[in-house]
């Protein structure tokens, strides 16, 4: 195509939402079509373009790689930078145009023993045609692999012709799923081999965003996924019009996750969250070690009293609230810290405020989970809360002035003004003032009576 070519589309005003909606159900799905179409062009193009980026690229040149000259760590980043896509979508580009740029415009039956990867070439064809997109073809190239001892390239030429008429048919990640089920077709010799390879490819990491959240990317292997996937779906099945129980007890938990006001997905990071402090707090020094997982709240003396300002997590940028501070406090004590007039630390007390082990198991046995009015968190996913703060109140770390409390209902009774009182050896539950409403205690049973 010409640069002429290319600057009177560029100029080619976009589609008016007023005019798209004047078109017919049958002049909207062609126009589609045709818009597709255009698009695969366009993405063989840019796939041819950026396999050349990719090969001035190379590591053999070094730092006169194009790449590097134009201050960017790989020609994907380099891409990415030209497109705006993301980084999948100009690794996608790369592979396919090296992929195009290595195979010769033959008859698949005509298997020249010099082409790289010959199997691929149906693959190759389809997207100087137009006939098929990058995504869809690097779905194909990655799910079919490479010919093996077992698999032949001529049985990957097959698949490969069956997978481009598919593609018409299916969105690139089913035309994946197809792939994959095709070369186990044609191997199954190789499962146990591929499917250790996956488990090889998995990892996790949490990335920290500008914003102050923390992004968690990753990827499963398929039998990771499948315990990940059924956990998640436990907790949220309720808003997806999951299974219907017959028990009263699981109706019930079913009616408070629909009524819940977090969303499924918020559901979700917070079961996800629990999970690893359960794990934490009940881990034998396996996994973990002799140390259990903790967060280290930094908040200045002064503060705390005044209940004013803020704190710091350690290894986090943002602050955080005083009330978040004293959750933080309440559930883990906290040890004071003596700087001099330089901000030199003198001395490192001992923690002042912690529920032991022993007095959580009294309260576990007392309590039986969560006491917070209709909750069913059992005691493993439950924190010591006091009822008179130590700080503000000089409260006691007396069995009778702490109740067990989930994540979710600790951090609502810190941070959204609930209190907690005792009657004897009742409690109870008072809702935050509110204007022209008076906040009636809501009684706390516990789940469990001895």
């Amino acid at each position: 195509m010409s640069s002429l070519a290319l600057a009177s589309r560029a100029e080619t005003a976009c589609l008016s939402t007023a005019v798209v909606e004047a078109w017919s159900d049958d002049v909207l799905l062609e126009r589609q079509r045709l818009i597709a179409a255009e698009r695969r062009r366009l993405d063989a193009d840019a796939a041819v373009v950026a396999g050349e980026i990719g090969r001035r690229s190379s590591r053999d040149r070094g730092y006169s790689g194009l790449a590097v000259q134009q201050g960017a760590r790989s020609p994907a980043e380099l891409i990415q930078r030209l497109t705006g896509g993301t980084a999948r979508e100009a690794r996608s580009l790369i592979s396919v145009g090296e992929l195009m740029a290595t195979q010769a415009a033959v008859d698949p039956i005509s298997l020249g023993t010099s082409q790289e990867r010959p199997w691929l070439i149906p693959v190759s064809k389809a997207i100087a045609e137009g006939r098929l997109g990058i995504a869809a073809a690097d779905a194909i190239r990655a799910g079919l692999g490479e010919p093996s001892p077992t698999v032949a390239s001529s049985g990957l030429v097959d698949a490969a012709v069956r997978l481009i008429e598919d593609a018409e048919r299916m969105g690139a990640d089913r035309l994946a799923a197809r792939a994959r089920d095709e070369r186990s077709a044609l191997d199954s010799a190789g499962v146990a081999e591929r499917e250790a390879e996956r488990r090889s490819r998995r990892f996790l990491k949490l990335i920290p965003q500008w914003d102050g959240m923390t992004r968690v990317i990753g990827l499963l292997d398929p039998e990771s996924a499948a315990l990940v996937t059924d956990a998640f779906d436990r907790v949220s099945a309720p808003r997806r019009h999951g299974p219907r129980f017959v028990d009263e007890a699981e109706r019930a938990r079913d009616a408070r996750i629909v009524a819940d006001p977090r969303t499924t997905d918020q559901l979700i990071h917070d079961a996800f969250v629990e999970m690893i402090s359960v794990a934490t707090r009940t881990d034998d020094g396996t996994i973990f070690g002799s140390r259990v997982p903790a967060v280290r709240v930094h908040v200045r003396g002064e503060s705390l009293a005044r209940r004013e300002g803020s704190g710091r997590i350690e290894g986090q940028g943002d602050p955080i609230s005083i009330s978040t501070v004293e959750r933080a406090a309440c559930e883990g004590g906290f040890v004071p810290i003596g700087f001099d007039s330089d901000g030199q630390v003198v001395n490192v007390g001992r923690s002042q405020r912690l529920f032991t082990y022993r007095q959580r198991i009294g309260l576990a046995a007392r309590d039986g989970g969560c006491r917070f009015p209709d909750c069913d968190r059992p005691p493993s996913w439950t924190e010591a809360h006091h009822i008179d703060e130590w700080q503000r109140d000089n409260g006691r770390t007396d069995i009778a002035e702490g109740v067990l409390l989930c994540l979710f209902h600790h951090r609502l009774v810190h941070n959204d003004g609930w209190r907690i009182t005792r009657r004897a050896a009742e409690y109870f539950a008072v809702p935050p003032p509110r204007p022209g409403v008076v906040a009636e205690p809501i009684p706390m049973p516990a789940r469990m009576r001895l």
